[in-house]
């Protein structure tokens, strides 16, 4: 009996370790078996489209950075067509993918499909963007989409003036009159960006050193679906029309992404009549080249720099752990709540981008050539 008393308490104390393991990253070793099922799998990678560059830069360094570990790489563009995202994941599932990378275009369409990857013991890694309603979504990577939303704010205020360059509230200045944009209402960053703006803005505009002469301060009047750019230029050709055409000036725009910065700077050059060397000042975000140009040469104010190769890298470090047994590791398992559960995430960190430090940033860091943007 003590012989047997004490091989269980062995046995009890191994499978402790073991369940102590793998939180949070602090994985335990893969056995060899499930290091062997994992060598050559299949990984589906599903890109939301190919309008914008940032997509396609995304889909092309994780395809290769899977392929490199030595996993097969399926990686597809819906072209923001949800059907068709939906299609091409299922084919993925019919070709015996073991893990998807999945950058929703519509976060709340997929529960269906994801059911099927379950059912097929398939892991799904949300890149970027937080697939809402389904229990089948394992882990989510991403930035700190609160934070960005911050950094467009702070980016806004310093290129009024009502900040300076530490970030310091300078007394004296304004009114301004500003415009505000949102990002798509069915991709679930676009909240956090305008939850992160709208918290870093209300004091001034509460204050009156910042004023919305539209009256647009609603997610919903600002939003514009699936990014579009010529979206944006519409609606700012209609607030130009309606809120300025007797000569009152704008002095800012919340721009959430480049994209419709592109289209609210064509807008403000056209209807608005601003000249490219005295436009008001623009946000954005994504660090996209023709964005990065338009800032060097003194349009768009400044962007928000979010290094996706650091994403796409998180998203194969999750894959590879999940597909070897392992647990990924995270660093926020509070936040990213997608109505059905919490899913653990691992946030990166952003950078504000102006003519001031876009060399440092994005050239000296090697994201882009100096040819890239000129």
């Amino acid at each position: 009996m003590k012989k047997l008393l004490g091989a269980f308490a062995v046995v009890l104390a191994i499978t402790a370790g073991a369940t102590g393991c793998g939180s949070r990253g602090g994985a335990a070793a893969p056995s060899s078996a499930a290091a062997s099922d994992a060598a050559g799998a299949l990984v589906g990678i599903s890109m939301p489209t190919q309008t914008s560059e940032r997509w396609i830069a995304d889909g092309k360094n994780v395809s290769e950075s899977v392929t490199k570990l030595g996993y097969k790489a399926d990686l597809q563009f819906a072209n923001d067509d949800i059907p068709t995202q939906v299609s091409q994941i299922e084919n993925m599932l019919t070709k015996g993918a073991k893990a998807l990378i999945i950058a929703a275009i519509d976060g709340t369409t997929l529960t269906d499909v994801l059911a099927k990857a379950k059912e097929q013991n398939v892991k799904v890694i949300a890149y970027d963007r937080l697939i809402n309603g389904s229990p089948n979504v394992d882990y989510y990577t991403t930035f700190d989409n609160y934070t960005v939303g911050v950094q467009q704010a702070t980016s806004l205020l310093t290129g009024l003036g009502l900040v300076d360059a530490s970030g310091k509230k300078v007394d004296g200045k304004g009114p301004f009159n500003v415009e505000l944009f949102a990002g798509s209402p069915d991709d679930n960053n676009a909240n956090f960006f305008w939850s992160g703006a709208m918290d870093t803005l209300k004091p001034y505009l509460d204050a009156g050193a910042l004023k919305v002469p539209s009256g647009q301060t609603k997610f919903e009047q600002a939003a514009i679906l699936r990014w579009q750019a010529p979206v944006a230029q519409k609606r700012m050709e209609d607030i130009l029309t309606a809120a300025y055409s007797s000569g009152k000036k704008l002095d800012g725009v919340l721009s959430p992404y480049d994209g419709l910065s592109i289209g609210i700077i064509s807008a403000l050059t056209s209807t608005g009549g601003y000249a490219k060397g005295s436009l008001p000042i623009v946000t954005g975000q994504d660090a996209e080249k023709g964005s990065v140009k338009s800032i060097i040469a003194g349009e768009q104010y400044s962007t928000i720099f979010k290094d996706t190769r650091q994403l796409g890298a998180q998203a194969v470090k999750m894959v590879d752990a999940v597909l070897k047994g392992q647990e990924p590791e995270t660093n926020d398992t509070k936040t990213y709540n997608n109505k059905v559960k919490v899913v653990p995430a691992y946030l990166l960190k952003s950078v504000i981008i102006t003519k001031d430090n876009y060399k440092k940033e994005l050239i000296d860091s090697g994201y882009y050539t100096d040819a890239d943007v000129k």
